[in-house]
């Protein structure tokens, strides 16, 4: 199959979700046969035309620029591209900024797959207007695509419900991590199983402020660090909410994925706040780096965590959890996790179901 990946900035992954997602399947992609091309912005680092197999297509991104406007120029110097090609398939990653031009996919000699991730309209960062916008967004989304990807099984439903479209539901994945690295606390001035964490963008809905209120409330005298991207105006907040706090620390972005998995594992428990969306990827790392999770109370985290996590709906459940001193056994939620992972979130599980999906879609196209 000739496959071209759209929606995300580009690989290698330097900024996220998204990037990581396109940077595992495209090269697990290549090493079964494939042919794959990742279209990528202009200012990513990476220049060259190749990376491990995969074809990079660079392409004219002015979001550094003109803010936001730009990711939708972006979508549409990508999109006008893949009509000069004779791609098998057109894998979309979202759809917020590049369904307006959904029309202008070439539908005719490509099949248009897109992974509709979360309920973006749902944020409650945005405005109404942009809510509103979001929404129709969505709707364009299912209208101008051949197939849809849910990636959790409540996603599915939803589509399913609001649209009455069918979708697959494909989760998104991860590797089980086998070594961690206890040096990696000294650069943090941690010590393993002294310390909790929380991994998220500085967003409301993501539970920041409930999670650190809980904190701040139990009077326990232990490092909580905050790993996230905090130079925003939602980030200045909440660093003057809790400058009193000696305890909490902000840390700011970390994209090193082996650090990450380390400090996710030494962490005497890893807080997961996010309550918009699918399978949040942090929430699938954690689980194969060995987290002992704590997770916001929802359809979401509840459908991919089941009885093997703690769960919070208030300021006042994380306080309880946080001060309760948990004896439990760190290794039975580790071991539960870790078989998930192997069975359903691995990310050669993950490809292959693409594959298949993918292969079905041309196989019924041809007849």
């Amino acid at each position: 199959m000739n496959i071209a990946i759209l929606g995300s900035r580009g690989i290698p992954n330097k900024y996220g979700g998204f990037e990581q997602f396109a940077e595992y399947l495209a090269r697990i992609f290549v090493d079964r046969g494939h042919k794959v091309s990742v279209y990528s912005g202009h200012t990513h680092p990476y220049k060259d035309c190749f990376w491990e197999g995969v074809e990079i297509i660079h392409k004219y991104d002015p979001e550094n620029q003109i803010g936001t406007a730009g990711q939708f120029v972006y979508d549409l110097n990508c999109i006008l591209d893949s009509r000069k090609r004779k791609f098998d398939i057109i894998f979309q990653l979202g759809y917020t900024s590049s369904s307006i031009w959904g029309w202008l996919l070439p539908r005719k000699k490509s099949i248009v797959v897109t992974n509709m991730d979360g309920l973006e309209w749902k944020r409650s960062k945005y405005s109404r207007f942009v809510k509103r916008f979001l929404l129709f967004a969505e709707r364009l989304g299912v209208k101008y695509s051949d197939w849809l990807i849910s990636d959790s099984v409540a996603i599915k439903q939803y589509l399913s419900e609001k649209y009455r479209v069918d979708s697959t539901f494909i989760p998104y994945g991860t590797y089980r991590v086998q070594e961690f690295d206890e040096n990696v606390l000294n650069e943090f001035s941690l010590l393993k199983y002294k310390y909790c964490m929380i991994i998220a963008r500085l967003e409301p809905e993501n539970n920041i402020e409930t999670i650190l209120d809980g904190v701040s409330a139990s009077g326990i005298s232990e490092p909580f660090i905050v790993i996230g991207n905090h130079e925003t105006k939602y980030g200045a907040y909440l660093k003057k909410k809790y400058e009193n706090n000696v305890e909490i620390h902000f840390i700011g972005g970390l994209y090193d994925i082996n650090k990450l998995n380390s400090l996710r594992y030494f962490a005497r428990i890893y807080f997961h706040g996010h309550s918009v969306g699918g399978t949040n990827p942090s929430l699938i790392e954690a689980m194969g780096s060995g987290a002992f999770i704590c997770a916001h109370d929802n359809i979401f985290n509840r459908t991919i965590l089941g009885e093997d996590a703690l769960y919070f709906s208030n300021s006042d459940d994380v306080r309880a959890i946080y001060s309760g001193k948990i004896y439990l056994d760190y290794d039975i939620p580790k071991n539960n996790n870790f078989s998930k992972v192997d069975r359903l979130y691995h990310w050669d599980v993950i490809a292959k179901q693409h594959e298949v999906l993918f292969e079905r879609l041309l196989l019924e196209r041809r007849r």
